[in-house]
């Protein structure tokens, strides 16, 4: 059997430090090294101080204090760690492509590609290499050719590879429970023996019968189709949510009616501003990519309908706002509570929010940012304004159209607002004191949840107008 004593991971992104910070965690005697390109994103890894760790995950502080410098390493040493390695994670990211062929649908593997011919460039001796990036069905057939001819080139030196499918479940926020309890761990290759060596890291916690082995395209094809489908759950319920505002339906009632169904169960039936992060909408546009270059017409448009939905539920969203408060947000405050995608990360990357704010500010709003993981850096470079609005200073305005925009750690933020729009569900957006807040609101003042987080009865209380996501029962 294959002993795995060293891993090098190239990324050190969402997906490569949670997943190599809980392997060295639970597996002390195997030396694990994340590397990178980006020295600042190394930089931030090896803080002394875990608040500036570059991902936000829930317990992944905790990991890294105890691993680090241990058997946790981040570097950029990216030649000597792979060279040092007996198993290699390819963890990099595969965004959709912008131009050429497949643009707008299908993923740009030039980081993957650019992995694997470091892999082939520095390896010594016999590597196993896995995909842990989300990647096409038969991507491994461009690391494998890569690596093949280094072999031929390398015959005499005794270089050899496996490639492996080993595709990351996770879902951020809960990024390190999913790496401790996980639902299942796939490994698709066409090694056993390459395959029982990853198999015999997992099972140091995972028990047995959770560790799947397929063939290496099932593999691929898996992840994709986990992301489909929940993100077509989400777009689902969405569609039937503001069917409960047509009607006069409420859709948590709805929601907790069909998630009784065994067949059909609970989860990822919460109604919300749409799906984001890095993975959904990609996967399900790289799923359409790989149906149109099949013949698979009907297959493409089916997925594809599954982002229409989510663009054209956040856009309806935008337009509510516009429609609730007169017809017109021109040069009216609107406080965003939220911009991270969901809770309990600070990755903003396809969030609900960007597209929201963007569309108020078209329509000449003045937004106040909040969230509680997110940098106003970020969220500058996702709304791609530039400078940050200084509401002292004439000289620093960003303008997009007429509108504006300001991001405020301070909580403190609702004086002369219009509207709170609520788009991420942080614990300390629960119980917020709205008798308080309405008296400092322009009256009268309205509250958008998108998240379905707030107390009906106390917004009322205050006087606030209230639109909740799914609920009719107030026409």
């Amino acid at each position: 059997m294959i002993k795995v004593a060293n891993i090098c991971c190239i990324g050190a992104g969402y997906v490569g430090g949670p997943t190599m910070a809980v392997i060295a965690d639970r597996c002390p005697k195997i030396d694990v090294n994340v590397v990178d390109i980006d020295e600042e994103r190394i930089k931030k890894w090896n803080d002394k101080d875990l608040k500036n760790l570059p991902v936000y995950e829930p317990g992944l502080a905790e990991i890294i204090e105890r691993c680090r410098n241990v058997n946790l390493h981040f570097s950029n040493s990216i030649k000597e760690k792979i060279h040092d390695a007996d198993m290699v994670f390819i963890s990099v990211n595969t965004p959709t492509k912008k131009k050429g062929l497949g643009a707008g649908k299908a993923s740009d593997l030039r980081w993957v590609e650019e992995s694997a011919r470091q892999v082939a460039k520095f390896s010594s001796g016999h590597t196993i290499v896995v995909e842990k990036s989300t990647l096409p069905v038969r991507t491994a057939e461009v690391i494998q050719s890569i690596l093949r001819s280094s072999e031929e080139d390398n015959e005499l030196n005794g270089i050899s590879f496996n490639v492996l499918s080993n595709p990351e479940f996770l879902a951020e926020g809960t990024a390190i429970k999913d790496l401790e309890n996980p639902d299942r761990v796939l490994i698709g290759g066409d090694n056993l023996e390459a395959m029982n060596a990853l198999h015999a890291i997992y099972s140091r916690w995972v028990s047995k019968e959770k560790i799947l082995f397929t063939n290496i395209w099932s593999s691929e094809l898996a992840k994709l189709t986990a992301n489909a489908f929940l993100a077509q759950r989400i777009s689902s319920i969405n569609s039937i949510a503001a069917m409960c505002e047509a009607t006069g339906a409420d859709v948590r009632e709805v929601s907790r009616a069909i998630g009784t169904d065994s067949r059909i169960g609970s989860k990822f039936l919460d109604s919300g501003p749409g799906f984001g992060g890095s993975c959904f909408k990609k996967d399900i546009l790289n799923l359409v990519y790989l149906a149109e270059y099949f013949g698979l017409n009907e297959v493409a448009n089916f997925w594809e309908s599954v982002v229409n939905l989510n663009n054209w539920h956040q856009n309806r969203i935008s337009k509510l706002v516009v429609k609730k408060l007169f017809g017109t947000v021109t040069g009216k405050k609107i406080v965003v509570l939220g911009f991270a995608f969901k809770a309990n990360t600070n990755d903003t990357r396809e969030s609900a929010a960007i597209q929201i704010c963007k569309d108020l500010m078209d329509e000449g709003a003045e937004i106040w940012i909040h969230d509680p993981k997110v940098n106003k850096l970020q969220i500058e470079k996702d709304l791609n304004i530039g400078k940050i609005y200084n509401r002292d200073s004439e000289e620093n305005k960003p303008i997009n159209k007429n509108g504006r925009w300001q991001f405020s750690k301070n909580f403190d933020i609702f004086d002369n607002a219009h509207a709170v729009l609520m788009l991420t569900e942080w614990d300390e957006y629960k119980n917020i004191d709205w008798e308080g807040i309405s008296k400092r609101m322009v009256n009268p003042s309205w509250v958008f949840d998108a998240r379905s987080i707030v107390d009906p009865i106390k917004v009322k209380k205050a006087n606030l107008n209230l639109w909740r996501v799914g609920d009719g029962t107030s026409k």
